[in-house]
């Protein structure tokens, strides 16, 4: 059995310099969502408090809740004191303004947090799927693990100041795409603008809430296509953002943190800057789809002479437009013959793409179809085959 590289692609050219993107945030990060290249990248490994951007695992935990139907939409969720409006925490917090005792629906906790950023709603949430916050944290770190996220740790489900609170902006770009897409029916409301809590419990909060209505991600209202993610500031961390926008069919995620700005407009202006660079300057090139055939793979034993070989995503690199496809291979690698037998979907080579010798893609190739074993007689046969010279 030899390992084979097959090139299917081969252009090499001496290609130019990327510029970079300039921003004072402490934290930026950029991603295409299909090839996950990245585009921007200042700081991104780098710990730093996420401030209300944490609320993006609060939702992935109940999104899973959710998703496995342990929850519906109108089920209720009961408000303890701690996430009533008279506590102290809450008072220079974002909020959707809750009483203790009441019960609001899963439906309304969910916008309360992505519109409001009601931190009250991420209390709820928390006590109500696992007893406490701090056992919910617990939930959170979990899964943040399972997904990748190797550096996170979490304090509490607000965002509000806490030692543990830290994230990185990697990561929470790993977040925001495994939210886009395993959460498909739910991410569409992270694009809703404005939000009106119909249950309130207090005439202040009443009048309360008669102000407080609008998404504080204000790119929402100043980008076509933006939709989603989440927003977050604190005294001591700065502004911040989780950002999604997809446009042309191409879907960019963004990611600002420690941002000194004056409001969320000027945070939104700053990551409209940034989700514009990665259109104007960056460009995707699709090189196959599932079920494409990349490759004949033979299969000792088998019943079939070879299996081919294709992909369950698809296989797509992102570029500088200044360059288009200069500098770039694109190669098969994998073992020559396949030992049967090979069951569909099996992971039996890869596909990888390198740009000037560097590698900026890679996936899995996987078998098109089943190819069983040979019975004894065939196995014979191709054995006799081979000892006498025979194709």
């Amino acid at each position: 059995m030899k390992k084979k590289f097959f090139i299917l692609l081969l252009s090499i050219i001496t290609t130019s310099a990327h510029a970079d993107f300039s921003t004072r945030a402490k934290s930026a990060f950029l991603i295409d969502y299909e090839s996950g290249a990245e585009i921007v990248a200042k700081n991104a490994d780098t710990l730093m408090p996420p401030s209300s951007m944490i609320k993006l695992m609060t939702l992935t935990v109940l999104f899973d809740e959710i998703k496995a139907g342990n929850l519906t939409m109108d089920d209720r969720l009961t408000v303890s004191e701690n996430a009533d409006y008279e506590n102290p925490l809450w008072y220079p917090a974002s909020k959707i303004c809750l009483v203790a005792g009441q019960s609001i629906t899963v439906r309304d906790a969910i916008l309360g947090l992505i519109v409001l950023s009601g931190g009250d709603a991420s209390v709820v949430v928390a006590e109500n799927l696992a007893g406490s916050e701090a056992a919910f944290t617990e939930k959170m770190q979990d899964k943040a693990r399972s997904i990748g996220m190797t550096q996170s740790t979490f304090g509490n489900a607000s965002g509000l100041p806490n030692p543990n609170n830290l994230m990185t902006s990697r990561e929470l770009a790993i977040l925001a795409q495994h939210i886009i897409s395993d959460y498909p029916d739910m991410y569409p409301m992270f694009a809703t603008k404005r939000f009106q809590f119909g249950e309130y419990k207090s005439d202040w909060c009443r009048e309360w809430g008669r102000t407080h209505t609008m998404n504080y991600n204000k790119l929402l209202f100043i980008m076509p296509g933006a939709d989603g993610l989440k927003t977050g500031h604190t005294d001591d961390g700065g502004y911040g953002m989780v950002a999604s926008a997809k446009i042309g069919g191409r879907r960019l995620i963004g990611v600002i943190n420690g941002f000194d700005a004056k409001n969320h407009d000027a945070l939104a202006a700053e990551m409209k800057k940034l989700l514009e660079y990665g259109y104007s300057t960056t460009t995707n090139h699709t090189f196959y789809n599932p079920g494409d055939k990349i490759a004949a793979i033979p299969v000792w034993y088998g019943r079939s002479p070879n299996v081919i070989a294709t992909i369950a995503e698809p296989f797509v690199i992102t570029v500088p437009k200044s360059d288009g496809l200069d500098g770039v291979r694109v190669i098969a690698r994998y073992n020559d013959p396949l030992p049967a037998p090979v069951k569909q979907g099996d992971k039996i080579g890869e596909i990888i793409a390198q740009k000037d010798g560097r590698e900026i893609a890679r996936a899995p190739l996987i078998a098109q179809s089943t190819v069983k074993k040979t019975v004894f007689f065939g196995r014979l046969i191709k054995n006799l085959r081979v000892i006498f010279g025979i194709d």
